[in-house]
């Protein structure tokens, strides 16, 4: 069956209040917290494929996203990058899908009319979509997540900014449309972002992960434990170490702490908000530090 750009398997499950929890690679998925996120809620769920790309190379460059060659039993197999679609179904519903997106680098209008279509045509509810960045943040402190505005089941794990959102202004990501589409179509968006410690850049930031997936777990009773804190935590105690032991990192270390306490509650940026010039100052200097420590 053809959606758009999409080949989707048939027959198609009978959804119940489908919700769409969508990532988007490599745009506001730092520490691979959005791509870890799914991953552990479709494991957990059993998600199963249900569609992807029938030509992602009309889409994607594949000298900037790379084919993954690996051996299976001794067979050479290439994975060619692609928008991957799964699916889970619940006892009492709401039904899930998994929307792995990728930034697009050619014909992004007919992309994204494929991606609004699909979730139109699923009849899809509500739109989520978790992302991580960096940001202004200690690794000593609870990591902050904002958006998720008016949903009260995870109001005590959610920042949520004044009504209006905030007020940035430059790059932003073009599939962003695919929000303004669906809340055109009546479709509820909701966002939730991670803010993770901008001098650890850690390829696969498993804190920042279990702060998604606790927010995740709230909002749609799930069990609790899929959020793995203890991992998340060994992870920043390992990675900090250096940091706490050397005397100038130390230093600008408890600087980033009184930055955090005296700023407990952020405006919500749907974008990758631009730090302010003594912050920024503070992050370059700390990355130097560290190269020297």
């Amino acid at each position: 069956m053809r959606i758009g750009a999409f080949d989707i398997q048939e027959p198609l499950p009978e959804f119940k209040e489908l919700h769409a929890v969508a990532l988007l690679h490599p745009w506001v998925n730092a520490g691979s917290v959005g791509t870890l996120a799914l991953a552990t809620l479709e494991r957990h769920l059993g998600a199963k494929e249900l569609g992807k790309l029938a030509r992602p190379g009309t889409f994607f460059d594949f000298t900037r996203y790379r084919p993954i060659s690996r051996f299976n039993e001794g067979n050479r197999v290439v994975t060619v990058p692609n928008c991957d679609i799964y699916y889970a179904l619940t006892p009492k519903g709401p039904d899930f899908l998994f929307v792995h997106l990728m930034e697009p680098h050619a014909f992004a209008e007919r992309y994204i009319h494929s991606v609004v279509d699909l979730l139109k045509t699923l009849n899809v509810k509500r739109y989520c979509r978790v992302s991580g960045m960096y940001s202004a943040v200690p690794h000593t402190r609870p990591l902050r997540v904002t958006g998720g505005r008016g949903l009260e089941a995870v109001a005590r794990l959610v920042e949520v900014s004044p009504q209006g959102g905030g007020s940035y202004q430059g790059p932003t990501s073009i599939m962003n449309s695919v929000t303004e589409e669906l809340g055109k179509l009546g479709v509820e968006n909701v966002n939730f972002m991670v803010h993770l410690p901008h001098y650890l850049g850690l390829e696969e930031d498993y804190a920042g992960t279990a702060r998604l997936v606790e927010v995740l777990c709230a909002l749609y009773n799930l069990p609790p434990g899929l959020a793995d804190k203890e991992r998340g935590a060994r992870q920043y105690r390992e990675a900090g170490t250096e940091v706490e032991h050397s005397p100038q990192g130390k230093a600008l270390l408890q600087r980033l702490e009184e930055f955090y306490d005296a700023n407990q509650t952020p405006a919500l940026q749907q974008e990758v908000t631009p730090l302010a010039p003594d912050v920024e100052r503070f992050l370059r200097e700390l990355g130097q530090q560290m190269g020297e420590s």
